[in-house]
């Protein structure tokens, strides 16, 4: 029989993501984070169809509600001043016949006890990042799904994080996580604006209506071509929404370059001088 080989340039499930229920932090659940719980009980609803054991989330989130974040978000005036991840989780688990979790509690290393297959960051600081950053060192972590985005475009990076006891040249094929392609990320000493809107108004000065979902639903599709199909020939993308593009962030050495990311050989031991 004939086996396609496949491509060095596609990337393929783990196995074991594929016979257990998969357990997935989403790490805020604000503009971005609240669109993707929604998509994540819908990629439940779907795997199990097909016959995977499905999914079990857990959100991390310690804001509440604002009447800023109605219509932009996926809250509505009677949620106001109550936690975002409890009313959002209680509406998921309502709908969708679930019994997932929520944590009104910054995502961190003190605040986890236990294992995720995968992390999503829909987060908006640097020192957000950084908390999910040091926990995917500390634990085996298959996969850290990150996004971000401006005012008008977006980026989404699937990644596979190496535990503060890998090196890169131990595991040279595996996908750069956002903070091996753009390392600044995790910079605090750089300034960023997280002041809050005061009014829906104010906030799409700031940020255009749709970018979250926008992000929110190409990240979910990443995920579900993957589980689905069991491989991908990119692990992000770069939305421009003012343009209406989408530039794909290829499963490729060469691509993984321009970011300045190269995985170098292991280090050999230097000859003594003769």
């Amino acid at each position: 029989m004939n086996v396609t080989p496949i491509s060095p340039n596609v990337h393929t499930l783990p196995s074991d993501l594929l016979g257990d229920e998969v357990t997935i932090a989403l790490v805020g659940c604000g503009g971005t984070g609240s669109r993707l719980l929604t998509g994540l009980a819908e990629f439940n609803a779907a795997m199990t169809a097909l016959g995977h054991p499905g999914i079990r989330v857990t959100v991390f989130e310690d804001d509440l509600v604002s009447e800023a974040n109605v219509g932009r978000q996926a809250f509505y005036m009677a949620d106001v001043g109550l936690p975002k991840a409890t009313v959002l989780m209680h509406r998921v688990n309502l709908a969708f016949g679930l019994n997932w979790d929520a944590v009104c509690q910054r995502f961190g290393k003190r605040i986890v006890r236990t294992r995720f297959d995968i992390v999503i960051g829909a987060v908006d600081s640097r020192a957000s990042r950084r908390a999910i950053h040091e926990y995917v060192q500390g634990t085996q972590v298959n996969y850290w799904l990150d996004l971000g985005n401006t005012a008008d475009t977006a980026q989404f990076i699937l990644g596979e994080p190496l535990s503060r006891w890998q090196k890169a040249w131990d595991r040279p094929n595996r996908l750069p996580t956002i903070t091996d392609l753009f390392p600044d990320i995790l910079d605090e000493s750089i300034a960023e604006d997280d002041t809050p809107s005061c009014s829906m108004a104010e906030a799409l000065e700031r940020q255009e209506l749709f970018t979250n979902r926008c992000v929110a639903d190409a990240a979910m599709n990443l995920l579900w071509r993957l589980f689905r199909y069991g491989r991908i020939d990119h692990h992000g993308g770069f939305l421009n929404l003012r343009t209406s593009r989408m530039t794909p962030l290829p499963c490729d050495k060469d691509a993984w370059k321009r970011f300045g990311y190269v995985v170098k050989g292991k280090p050999g031991r230097k000859k003594k001088a003769a």
